[in-house]
């Protein structure tokens, strides 16, 4: 088992960041095809596996009447490498940056699909892509014309974010790779 704490805690600082309302509007878009595209006829339950209730991923997926949403985070003692809630059929969520290769080996060990809101600086190491490759699936990218400004822990906005981050997916978008305006 990995030990999430060595992983989001390490010397570096913990990098918990959370993402606003604009950055989860642009997924449900996504969601939505990926229901029809299934045929679903009944609610698709999402989970949340780096969320509390405070999450815009909670609040806006809980908003559609078609999902029902199961939401962990680790401070409730349900850590991504070793709790799965009961049902689920999609992962949707923005996990830790660090630590991104064990998060996608996980996600993809599920053989579920997903979209996790990454950012793309990690396409300058061998993973997370690589993950993908080894587990012969096919990588899914939901691009953005700017960058998405996360919130610190306080809720203050991060004005200092230097990257761009986008949604790597599998199995859930309807082409393997999209670019979009993110509109803020």
């Amino acid at each position: 088992m990995i030990d999430s704490q060595k992983v989001l805690y390490n010397k570096v600082g913990n990098d918990e960041n959370y993402t606003p309302d604009y950055g989860v509007k642009p997924i449900i878009k996504h969601l939505i095809a990926y229901a029809k595209d299934i045929g679903y006829s009944s609610n698709i339950v999402v989970w949340c596996p780096f969320d509390t209730i405070e999450s815009e991923f909670v609040k806006q997926l809980n908003s559609l009447d078609f999902v029902e949403v199961v939401y962990s985070h680790i401070d409730e003692g349900q850590d991504f490498f070793n709790y799965e809630p009961e049902y689920w059929d999609v992962i949707i969520s923005n996990p830790p940056f660090k630590g991104k290769r064990q998060f996608f080996e996980r996600a993809l060990s599920f053989n579920k699909p997903f979209a996790l809101l990454m950012t793309l600086a990690c396409f300058n190491d061998k993973y997370p892509a690589w993950s993908f490759y080894e587990q012969n699936k096919e990588l899914q990218l939901l691009k953005f014309d700017k960058r998405i400004k996360f919130s610190n822990p306080d809720g203050r906005p991060n004005n200092k974010i230097t990257f761009q981050s986008g949604y790597m997916c599998y199995n859930f978008l309807k082409s393997n790779l999209i670019l979009e305006e993110l509109v803020v």
